[in-house]
C-alpha cells in the first residue's frame, strides 16, 4: 500500500513540474516552429534537426514558462484561472521551480548547439530572456502595452525553426513572426476583457483595466484588420499560393466577425469565444501554410 501511495505521489509531483512548462502553449509554439522548419527547405528537414531542434526549442520555452510561474505566483493565487497552479498553491517551491527552469534552458540550448547551429541557439536564448525577464519580470506590471511589446518573444518560434534548418535569417520567417506579433494583442486582450476583474484585483495593468472595455474592443478590431492584411503577405511575396490565400481570407474574415461581435457587445461570452477562436485561427493558418508549401512543391 505504501508503495502505491508513493507512486501516486511521484506522479503528482511530475504533473506539477510538467504544468510549470505550460504544455498547451508549448505545443502551439512547436507547431509554428515545425512549420518554420518545413517552409525553410524544398528538401526534407534532417531528422536530427527536426527532433532535437524542436525538443531544444520546447525545453527553452518550458524553462521560460517555469520562470513565469515563479514570478507570477502571487498574482496567480488571486485569479480564478490560475489559482490552482503548482506555484500558487505552494506545491512546488520557488527555488525548485527556478532550478527546474535552469535545467530545461541549459538542456534546450545544449541540444540546439549540438544538433542545429549557434544562431538558432542564441536566438532561442534571446526569446527565452525576452519572455521570462523582459515581459514577465518588467513589462507585465509596467504598461498596458505589455502584450504588444512583449509579444515579440512569443512570436519567435517560426523564426527559430527556420534558422535551425538554414542557419540564417531571411524575410520569410520574419514575416511569420510578424503574423504572430499582430495576432497576439487581439488574442490576449479578448481574454483580458473576459478576466478584467481578476486582472484588476491582481493589480495588472491590462488594457481593459487601464483604458476600459470599449477602448480595448476598438483596438482588438483594429489589430484584427492589421492581422488580416499581414496574413496575406505570404501570398503577395510568392511564399505561398492560392490554397493559403483562400484559407487566410476565410480564417481572417471569421476572426474579424468575432472581433466585430465583441465590439458590438451583441452576444454573451463574446470575449472568451473570440479568445478561443484566435487559438484555432493561428493553428489552422500555419497548417494551411504548410499544406500549401508542399502543394506548390508538387506542381
Amino acid at each position: 500500500m505504501a508503495t502505491v501511495i508513493g507512486a501516486r505521489h511521484d506522479r503528482a509531483i511530475w504533473r506539477d513540474y510538467l504544468e510549470l512548462t505550460k504544455p498547451k502553449v508549448v505545443v502551439l509554439m512547436l507547431i509554428t516552429s515545425l512549420v518554420g522548419m518545413f517552409l525553410a527547405t524544398r528538401a526534407g528537414v534532417p531528422w536530427a534537426v527536426l527532433v532535437f531542434g524542436n525538443l531544444g526549442i520546447a525545453l527553452c520555452a518550458g524553462g521560460a514558462a517555469a520562470v513565469n510561474h515563479v514570478v507570477d505566483r502571487r498574482i496567480d493565487a488571486v485569479m480564478a484561472r490560475t489559482h490552482k497552479r503548482p506555484m500558487a498553491e505552494g506545491r512546488v517551491s520557488p527555488m525548485a521551480a527556478l532550478a527546474f527552469a535552469l535545467f530545461l534552458a541549459i538542456a534546450g540550448l545544449a541540444l540546439l548547439l549540438a544538433f542545429t547551429n549557434p544562431l538558432a541557439a542564441w536566438l532561442t536564448l534571446a526569446s527565452l530572456l525576452g519572455y521570462a525577464v523582459i515581459y514577465t519580470g518588467f513589462l507585465k506590471r509596467a504598461t498596458p502595452q505589455n502584450i504588444v511589446i512583449g509579444g515579440l518573444a512569443g512570436a519567435a518560434p517560426p523564426l527559430l525553426g527556420w534558422v535551425a534548418v538554414t542557419g540564417h535569417v531571411s524575410a520569410e520567417p520574419l514575416l511569420l513572426v510578424l503574423i504572430i506579433f499582430a495576432w497576439t494583442p487581439p488574442h490576449f486582450w479578448a481574454l483580458a476583457i473576459h478576466r478584467k476583474e481578476e486582472y484588476a484585483k491582481a493589480d495588472i495593468p491590462m488594457l481593459p483595466v487601464t483604458h476600459g472595455e470599449h477602448y480595448t474592443k476598438v483596438h482588438i478590431l483594429l489589430y484584427t484588420f492589421a492581422l488580416l492584411a499581414v496574413s496575406l503577405m505570404p501570398y503577395v511575396i510568392h511564399m505561398s499560393g492560392l490554397l493559403y490565400l483562400g484559407c487566410a481570407l476565410v480564417l481572417g474574415a471569421r476572426f474579424l466577425q468575432w472581433a466585430w461581435v465583441l465590439y458590438r457587445g451583441s452576444q454573451p461570452h463574446a470575449a472568451i469565444n473570440t479568445f478561443k477562436y484566435s487559438i484555432w485561427y493561428l493553428l489552422l493558418l500555419f497548417i494551411a501554410l504548410l499544406v500549401d508549401h508542399y502543394l506548390l512543391l508538387n506542381l
